[in-house]
């Protein structure tokens, strides 16, 4: 169990997440656009499969989040760890989860309609370089790595480790999924790109 926060504030703040990171950006870029940025193919390659596993994933850390807020025996069953069950932990986690959301909302905001939800092959889509993505290639998978490990900071445990671990395998193929995806779209502007900026920090 979280020692800092009623377990209500974890599911708060998932729930936010989408809203503010999935829900509401795709909205926007659709309104503004006409184009769906939700772009997970149903086929069986690579980036399909990580497509429905990212769903996965997401459903579960909304499972994982909700559960203490409605069964009292939860954390027996997600495997808590106790050891890290601390108040340092846990406010350390609570930071990484709000920076992680800020540098979202912020990075999609520098993306304005070349924002998406996996690769758009019909459609191509300006190389953002500015902002965030001067800094890192992938600010936004950046800060997705960055709250699964907040997750687990503050919910430390199985469930939550597995987690981490399983979003860190996902994001790792994604980025090389979309930056094969980017080099064939955009050539020596994309090499000269990734020469500048590194793929994280």
């Amino acid at each position: 169990m979280d020692p800092l926060l009623p377990p209500a504030f974890l599911l708060a703040y998932f729930l936010v997440f989408f809203v503010l990171a999935f829900a509401w950006r795709s909205l926007l870029v659709w309104r503004r656009t006409g184009v769906n940025p939700v772009v997970l193919p149903g086929g069986d390659d690579a980036h399909a499969y990580v497509g429905r596993a990212f769903k996965v994933v997401m459903a579960a850390c909304g499972v994982v989040a909700a559960a203490p807020v409605f069964c009292a025996d939860a954390p027996r069953w997600l495997g808590a760890w106790e050891a890290l069950a601390a108040v340092p932990v846990a406010a350390c986690g609570w930071l990484l989860l709000l920076a992680a959301l800020a540098w979202v909302v912020v990075a999609q905001a520098q993306m304005g309609a070349a924002w998406r939800i996996g690769i758009d092959s019909a459609r191509p889509t300006a190389l953002v370089q500015h902002g965030l993505f001067a800094r890192s290639r992938n600010p936004i998978f950046l800060a997705l790595r960055v709250e699964l490990l907040g997750f687990f900071l503050v919910l430390p445990g199985a469930a939550t480790a597995a987690l981490l671990v399983a979003g860190e395998i996902l994001m790792q193929v994604q980025v090389r999924l979309e930056e094969q995806h980017l080099a064939a779209l955009h050539g020596a502007d994309y090499a000269d790109y990734c020469a500048r900026v590194r793929r994280w920090l």
